[in-house]
């Protein structure tokens, strides 16, 4: 930017003024005079604040003139007072090489324009005799050189401030997550939940990228974009297969509730699931739906193999308690919690979180289990949506979902129906073998046993 001096700045406009207080970084500049912007200007650019003042009040009370008869409507007489003046901007020599500076040279030509209408004879001349021919083309192409140099000058700079960090990612319940690099916490780096989604990260993935610092209202360093995941490039993570084109097949490795709680063993024995189920704990309200999920949620809580997560949405205030609540045996703190009073929209924003999450670790290989409590209060195509996403994929991972409902939404492998009366009469759990079953329950536990699954309903079904 070239060195303006006093004159140039008394005739520049206020907004001017601001745009080159700006670009000079001088601190408060919106809040001070005209003059003492100017002063604050020059000692800015290392000139000297009393240099020219004394003829600025010659000046002020010129300007101060033409401003007073172009109220009274004087305009020709203004108009022919600027064209007797020399130009400011051609006292400075130098080319103007920022936006504010070009922005500035056709403000004159501007006054001539209007001179021209009352002086049709003389403008013609003093624009000969004053600007050369290729001026009016050479300032657009100055001003839009001067804006290319500052589009290319800012990556540059933004590169060089680019500090590239590596640690590994916690996704949070919202979708978003962080860069945990082993130090303080304050030294985390934020990910967008945009850029968890477009990876598909999961919690434990290691990445490495560029951050930038924080911004006024921010408080951590964000990731400006992902390099690598796990050692990979970030290109070939978006170029594997959508999770919904995997190819899945019918749940075929059982998932063992065996032990000595008799709600998990009669489950067993009545309608068995495995890696990839999709199964709906069904039947009215105070049957039992709740507990029994929680016997499950303990039974699985036991295997290594087995990624174990809880979102709780529609349920009473105390039951989002009595699951973070310590007992034995512990259970998975939930990810997602909104209570009954939660709209449609809350209820499914709790839940899809974390069954998008389980997609992720499924795709990587994991064995994933959502436990949902519960659907009822949702539309049926969302409802469904959830269940859906369960699936065995073949030679890969896994996502179980197993959830309470009032009734079936669906599309379930397994349903385990339980009845109100048995509840009532202290039974748990109640389940009613004929509504409960599985489909295609040989591939789960043998052939022998599916048909002993067979004749204990036919048995039930004599009995009512």
């Amino acid at each position: 930017m070239s060195v303006l001096d006093r004159s140039a700045l008394v005739e520049s406009p206020l907004a001017d003024l601001h745009t080159i207080a700006s670009e000079l970084s001088i601190d408060g500049f919106r809040r001070l005079r005209r003059d003492e912007l100017i002063d604050a200007i020059i000692e800015k650019q290392g000139g000297d604040p009393a240099e020219g003042k004394a003829d600025q009040p010659e000046e002020e009370s010129t300007t101060t003139t033409r401003r007073r008869r172009s109220r009274r409507g004087g305009r020709a007489a203004a108009d022919t007072d600027t064209e007797s003046e020399p130009e400011p901007e051609q006292a400075v020599a130098a080319p103007a090489e920022s936006e504010a500076e070009a922005e500035e040279a056709p403000k004159p030509r501007r006054a001539r324009s209007r001179s021209r209408k009352s002086e049709p004879e003389e403008a013609p001349k003093e624009e000969a005799t004053t600007e050369p021919d290729d001026v009016e083309e050479e300032k657009p192409v100055r001003s839009r050189r001067g804006r290319a140099k500052a589009t290319e000058e800012r990556p540059e700079s933004a590169d060089a401030d680019e500090e590239t960090v590596e640690g590994t990612v916690e996704v949070l319940a919202n979708g978003s997550g962080f860069v945990r690099l082993g130090g303080s916490p304050d030294g985390d780096v934020y990910i967008s939940s945009a850029q968890v989604k477009r990876c598909e990260l999961v919690s434990g993935d290691t990445v490495t990228g560029p951050k930038r610092s924080p911004r006024r209202s921010e408080r951590y360093a964000s990731l400006i974009r992902i390099e690598t995941i796990n050692g990979r490039p970030a290109s070939e993570q978006a170029d594997t297969v959508r999770f919904d084109d995997l190819p899945a097949a019918l749940p075929s490795d059982l998932i063992d509730l065996a032990g000595a709680d008799a709600a998990l063993k009669a489950v067993q024995a009545v309608a068995p699931f495995g890696r990839g189920s999709r199964v709906t704990i069904t039947g009215p309200s105070r049957a039992g739906k709740t507990e029994l999920l929680r016997t499950i949620a303990a039974g699985l809580s036991g295997q290594s193999e087995l990624t174990v997560s809880v979102a709780l949405a529609g349920v009473r205030p105390e039951e989002i308690g009595a699951w973070s609540a310590d007992g034995e045996p512990a259970l998975p703190a939930p990810a997602g919690a909104v209570s009954l009073a939660a709209s449609e929209d809350a209820r499914a924003g709790a839940l899809e979180p974390v069954v998008d999450q389980a997609r992720r670790l499924a795709a990587r290989g994991t064995h994933a289990v959502v436990l949902i409590d519960t659907l009822d209060g949702l539309s049926a195509y969302a409802a469904r949506k959830l269940i859906a996403a369960a699936r065995n994929i073949t030679d890969g991972g896994s996502v179980t979902i197993i959830a309470t409902a009032g009734q079936p939404v669906g599309g379930e492998t397994t349903v385990i129906a339980l009845d109100l009366a048995g509840a009532t009469t202290g039974r748990f759990p109640a389940i009613d073998a004929l509504a409960s079953g599985t489909l295609r329950p040989e591939r789960l536990v043998g052939d022998t046993a599916a048909r002993k699954i067979i004749r204990d309903r036919a048995k039930a079904l004599k009995e009512t």
